[in-house]
């Protein structure tokens, strides 16, 4: 990839950086040469790579050789086609802001786009990956509920290593500190890295400053981290909180989903370990919190998601919430929205700040893979590096973390290089002036990408509802158990004892 990156460097000395408003929905407007379907069906035409095998009779003629190898390596693919698989118009976004400061870079790209809506876009990613030909995909993304199906499960096989990309993968890990979990959850059985992200989801504690201050007497991020018990790795200190707040009229979180994040990705163990159902300790005392946040009325009882959810982050519930457990795009694309406001003073706009959190865990996350059967690697690496590990100013992951996509004043977010965030500024009007990424930075350090299983978007789904039940007193804890496994073992290849 070295003359890839040469010819991309020469391109962008001649490009402007521009911003856009990030956003998990947010559109930007396609190049004349994209064609996107909903069921792509398109034919490729392979073309001839181009190579520059020159002989130099000087260390300048040398050069000349070098600079023409890589633009005629850029310039490949010319009325070539990438076909690329998402589940929002993010990605595709991503790779025709790619397209537009990498102008030597002239493939197609056919975005084919299926939301995760009633669970519609696996079974088609699926089905496409496996029929192959000149439709299949040759980029495709997978969130952190499914992703370890298409890393280390049942549709691994696809998956091609970065290194068969043209990507000197360790390499460029280490430079841009991509975080553990981020790297182990993309590491194949054969310990290959066949998909990394490009946001970093590492949790925090984000809570509301005039509530700590009514209640603690202090907003200050390190004196509330102290009150709730922050890397404790226990929840003794938070119920102490929780107490306290109860007191002063408040909850301490909406609803038990709002810990529940916490606790899943904090557990040693998955769902399914060696094919058997397994319930690691910590998840199954979300029982005991779920219970005890209900019968204590710590909470306002909502479910995240819900309209009840939504109207505690704007102050408008049965009683004030203290905070919420999250990533950063919680706080963008969550609790921003829907705080009252787009102003400080407006709403709960500027009213709150960030901690690290009891237990160290992450939430969400969308991992890049390109398909092994691909005639189009080596251009489909240069997308994914941009997107994943490119660490200069140039690059999607500062572009990302300083909301400058599109221009200045985009949203900032954090991202997975390490590298990048300590050369970016993520202070947040938001967040009353808070440098975001010395939370976040830390957070990723502390999460765990270890107890994932490609079943987990099932599985938690009808843990927590059985949990609900249970805390809500229709059913005892050894019904809510036995109910749980029944179900696993009903609808999930999967052995239940």
């Amino acid at each position: 990839m070295t003359k890839m990156k040469r010819a991309a460097a020469l391109a962008l000395s001649a490009c402007m950086v521009a911003s856009m408003v990030t956003g998990c929905g947010d559109s930007g407007s396609a190049s004349n040469d994209t064609e996107a379907t909903t069921a792509a069906a398109v034919e490729d035409t392979a073309a001839d790579d181009t190579a520059a095998d020159d002989t130099a009779a000087d260390d300048t003629a040398d050069d000349t050789a070098s600079d023409t190898a890589a633009d005629d390596t850029a310039a490949a693919g010319d009325g070539e086609t990438i076909n690329v698989w998402a589940f929002t118009d993010e990605v595709p976004n991503m790779i025709e802001k790619f397209k537009e400061t990498h102008p030597d870079f002239k493939y197609n790209i056919n975005p084919t786009i299926i939301a995760t809506t009633d669970g519609a876009y696996q079974p088609a990613l699926d089905q496409a990956l496996a029929a192959g030909g000149a439709d299949a995909p040759d980029l495709y993304c997978a969130e952190s509920a499914f992703v370890l199906k298409y890393t280390q499960g049942d549709m691994s096989s696809f998956a091609c290593p970065y290194d068969d990309l043209g990507i000197d993968t360790q390499a460029e890990i280490d430079a841009a500190k991509i975080a553990q979990y981020s790297v182990d959850i993309g590491t194949n059985g054969e310990g290959k890295v066949v998909g990394l992200g490009y946001q970093a989801t590492g949790g925090a504690f984000i809570y509301r400053r005039s509530i700590a201050k009514d209640a603690f007497g202090t907003d200050d991020p390190a004196e509330v981290a102290s009150i709730i018990g922050s890397g404790t790795q226990n929840w003794d200190k938070f119920w102490e909180a929780a107490e306290t707040l109860k007191g002063k009229g408040y909850g301490i979180v909406s609803g038990d989903g709002d810990m529940w994040h916490a606790i899943e990705n904090s557990s040693d163990q998955g769902w399914v370990v060696d094919g058997k159902l397994t319930i690691d300790q910590k998840r199954e005392e979300f029982l005991d919190v779920s219970k005890k946040l209900k019968d204590n009325g710590y909470h306002n009882d909502t479910q995240d998601w819900q309209d009840a959810w939504f109207a505690d982050m704007k102050g408008e519930g049965e009683k004030g919430i203290f905070g919420f457990f999250g990533p950063a795009w919680l706080i963008n694309y969550t609790l921003a929205p829907n705080c009252g406001g787009e102003a400080v003073g407006e709403g709960t706009y500027g009213d709150w700040a960030c901690c690290a959190p009891p237990v160290g865990f992450f939430w969400g996350g969308t991992w890049l893979m390109a398909n092994k059967d691909s005639e189009k690697k080596e251009a489909v690496g240069q997308i994914i590096e941009w997107i994943t590990l490119d660490c200069t100013e140039s690059g999607l992951q500062y572009m990302w973390a300083n909301g400058t996509l599109n221009g200045e004043g985009g949203t900032k977010d954090c991202v997975a290089s390490a590298t990048v965030m300590d050369m970016s500024d993520g202070t947040l009007d938001f967040l009353g002036g808070q440098n975001m990424f010395d939370v976040f930075g830390e957070a990723n350090a502390y999460a765990n990408g270890k107890n994932l299983t490609q079943y987990d978007e099932t599985i938690n789904g009808y843990w927590r509802d059985q949990v609900r039940q249970y805390s809500a007193g229709e059913k005892d804890r050894d019904a809510a158990i036995a109910d749980f496994k029944q179900q696993v073992a009903d609808n999930l290849a999967v052995t239940v004892e």
